[in-house]
């Protein structure tokens, strides 16, 4: 996947992959940024209903590929932001057999 789409103004890219992909029918899309890593489930969940309980709670988040933790319940004022052109990767488990 290229990083060198355009990324609207005041938004940040988000890719889905495999399940994720699956659920929300895309394999990305833009969202509005800036927004706290920790509100990132509860956007996807309002936008895509029973996304987190059937995808994104065993998912794996990248920011410009760098891998980071969603915290649950974080303070808003502390919290990490997605900013405006960042690329957000939602990453469920996969199996090989």
């Amino acid at each position: 996947m290229s990083t060198s789409a355009k990324v609207p103004a005041g938004h940040f890219k988000i890719l889905y992959f495999a399940s994720a992909g699956s659920y929300t029918a895309k394999d990305s899309e833009h969202l509005p940024a800036p927004l706290p890593i920790a509100k990132l489930f509860e956007t996807l969940e309002e936008r895509y209903n029973g996304m987190k309980s059937k995808v994104l709670e065993s998912c794996l988040v990248t920011v410009n590929l760098e891998y980071v933790d969603i915290p649950e319940g974080a303070d808003d004022e502390s919290d990490f932001m997605i900013k405006e052109g960042d690329e957000v990767a939602i990453i469920p488990p996969v199996s090989s057999g």
